[in-house]
């Protein structure tokens, strides 16, 4: 994971990487490309001419001053060029820096107001421009020097900045629901009285049901407990 990623807020992502163009790191080497060509004419001039003795030691040290400066210069302005580079995110306008001792500056894509793109002649042929960022910021405007391929970015921080108005102006509550009528409750229906059953009976009909309750206990069909129960039963009866 490179540091661009590092700086990257919960659900935010990267749309577009975009690095200087090659003639900044040329520019920035310069120094280094000068003394190791320097070194490289030394070097020639030496076996050329033949030259030996003490000068031969005085410019023998001088070429290895200027061989190693000069490496060591561009391999850090290498890293230099490689590390320092511009991103749009869903969320901002990132600028990262540094080799050792890293740096990032970033401008919320809502505080964007415009961008001015410009592009010479010689721009548009090697793909460069530079990318002036209007911003509402504290921090004034963010200017993108000789940009790789700046009109692309500039279409993608602007397409960036679009899709998160759109999310912002999006309700974050969920919509009320109409509550569907209640069915309708039938209401209770009362029970049906309970009618006892009539068991009354009459003296006439208590008194022949005794007849025949003796006829049985006298032929042994009931016990005279069972006689007992079932006369006291009919007499309630009446």
């Amino acid at each position: 994971m490179g540091y661009s990623e590092t700086l990257m807020a919960s659900g935010e992502t990267i749309v577009r990487r975009a690095h200087q163009h090659w003639f900044v790191l040329i520019a920035n080497a310069r120094m280094a490309i000068l003394a190791l060509l320097a070194s490289a004419l030394l070097g020639f001039f030496t076996v050329w001419l033949s030259i030996s003795g003490t000068l031969y030691n005085i410019l023998g040290l001088i070429i290895l001053v200027l061989f190693v400066v000069g490496l060591v210069k561009i391999v850090w302005d290498v890293l230099g060029f490689r590390n320092q580079e511009y991103l749009v995110t869903t969320r901002r306008l990132i600028h990262a820096e540094g080799v050792i001792n890293k740096k990032a500056s970033d401008s919320s894509l809502e505080k964007i107001n415009d961008a001015v793109l410009t592009e010479s002649v010689f721009g548009r042929v090697f793909g460069f421009g530079n990318l002036e960022v209007l911003t509402a910021s504290e921090d004034g405007n963010e200017m993108l020097q000789m940009l790789r391929d700046a009109k692309a970015f500039k279409i993608a921080m602007l397409e960036a900045k679009h899709e998160l108005e759109i999310d912002l102006s999006r309700p974050t509550a969920p919509a009320m629901r109409v509550p569907e009528p209640a069915a309708a409750v039938p209401a209770p229906v009362a029970p049906a009285p309970v009618v006892a059953p009539d068991n009354s009976m009459t003296a006439d009909e208590v008194s022949a049901a005794i007849e025949r309750l003796v006829d049985m206990r006298d032929r042994g069909l009931i016990t005279p407990e069972e006689f007992e129960a079932k006369r006291t039963e009919m007499l309630a009866r009446l």
